[in-house]
């Protein structure tokens, strides 16, 4: 009999599953390789090309092989510094800048480093939550309500801090969020920065999806915490680019020792983000004439989408409003409990397994995004679509015109189709 050894799993990954994300859209892929009609709203995933000026960057710096310094590339550094001062107003030094292999591995780092609990509101992205259980952390689940778009309040976030006083704390916010895709007003954003300011807390701000904000105007708190905040971005949602894996973290200089010790363990693990990534990337964030037609286009296309969407969920009797950004929706089914519950419907896991073998539509449940598990919210993710060819099609509709109905089931058939359906399935 061949040796099998003895099972000796951490007890923090004992049990855990693969990212609910990517476990929906290796399923997707296996049905339609079924032969199965697949509309896949599950996995976050950009529909967009990179720019072909990014692309084409990638190309001429191909030939990179060297180890690149821990932090990054020194001129990636100093044009992200650069592209926060431009388009937030918060003023960065290019050595405040740490490049990693994607934003959700620095995430991971951050938390190793830092001792602290770990704040979310619920619902949340699905791997924050994990990371902390993989590392040890306490998590602390923030409640929101969708009557206020589900987003984190100052008082609540001002209540936890209070009833256990002095703790070190790490609060995630982001806006646009993913899974709902609302943001902050001004307001807001202040409130919540005289909270974390009284009570010391250190902010992990992840705007990866800030310049997907559908009017273009995308506020950090780095402008009302400075002192506290840490702005996460990267490549893959408003520059299409997941694959490249490509992230950075912004510090304040008085935070210099935090980022230096997420180097030292980022020196001992992954080295260096691969260098022709890093070289194209300084394309990226230099930004130009190209890359703002490149984000309006996009941002008409998402816009529309959701318009569409949205007003379908409402005639059909939801409670949604129009999200501010990104590519997601967070409908709350329970206007509509009395007729699922009368499908044995009673919790978000079968509503999305129903509604999958029922209309081919693919979703998450809230329960993956932190939501008491007999709540019937899901998540889509409207990206199942050529987004090259939609940039092409939108760029033929004149510049002040909305995108109407025609485009969208044109260029984004398959999301309008997905939406079609739920609808009558609802019915």
């Amino acid at each position: 009999m061949p040796f099998q050894p003895d099972v000796h799993l951490n007890l923090n990954v004992r049990g855990m599953g693969v990212s609910a994300t990517l476990a929906i859209n290796e399923r997707s892929n296996a049905l339609r390789q079924q032969g199965r009609q697949v509309y896949k709203l599950g996995l976050g995933q950009s529909p967009f090309p990179v720019p072909p000026s990014v692309v084409e960057a990638l190309r001429e710096f191909a030939g990179e092989k060297d180890y690149l310094p821990v932090k990054g590339l020194p001129a990636l550094q100093e044009a992200i510094a650069s592209h926060l001062d431009r388009e937030h107003d918060v003023a960065f030094r290019g050595e405040d800048i740490m490049i990693g292999p994607g934003s959700k591995e620095l995430m991971f780092i951050l938390q190793l480093v830092y001792y602290g609990d770990l704040v979310i509101p619920t619902p949340s992205w699905v791997s924050y939550a994990p990371q902390a259980s993989i590392i040890g952390r306490r998590v602390h689940w923030l409640p929101t309500h969708r009557h206020n778009n589900w987003k984190l309040s100052a008082k609540s976030l001002d209540a936890l801090c209070q009833r256990d006083p002095g703790r070190p704390r790490l609060v995630i916010l982001n806006y646009p969020a993913n899974p709902h895709g609302y943001t902050f007003t001004d307001d807001e954003l202040r409130d919540i920065a005289e909270v974390a300011r009284y009570h010391r807390l250190i902010l992990l701000s992840d705007e990866i999806y800030g310049r997907t904000r559908y009017d273009g105007q995308h506020r950090s708190i780095a402008r009302y915490y400075p002192e506290g905040t840490i702005i996460s971005d990267g490549l893959s949602k408003w520059c299409g680019a997941g694959g490249w894996r490509l992230g950075a973290f912004a510090f304040p200089p008085n935070l210099s020792w935090l980022r230096d010790a997420m180097a030292t363990v980022a020196s001992e693990t992954y080295t260096s983000v691969a260098a022709p990534i890093q070289h194209a990337a300084v394309r990226a964030f230099q930004g130009g004439a190209d890359i703002d037609d490149y984000l309006f286009q996009s941002r008409r296309i998402l816009k529309g989408l959701a318009r569409y969407q949205v007003e379908a969920y409402q005639q059909a009797g939801l409670d949604l409003a129009m999200p501010d950004g990104a590519f997601y929706l967070f409908p709350d089914f329970s206007p509509l409990a009395e007729r699922l519950h009368q499908r044995e419907i009673h919790d978000s896991t079968a509503l999305c397994e129903t509604l999958l073998e029922d209309t081919g539509v693919a979703t998450l449940p809230g329960e993956a995004f932190g939501r008491p598990a007999g709540e019937l919210t899901l998540r889509q993710a409207f990206v199942d679509f050529d987004g090259q060819a939609a940039l092409a099609g939108a760029a033929t509709v004149p510049a002040e015109q909305s995108l109407g109905d025609d485009f969208l089931r044109q260029y984004c058939g398959n999301c309008t189709t997905a939406m079609d359906r739920i609808v009558d399935w609802l019915a």
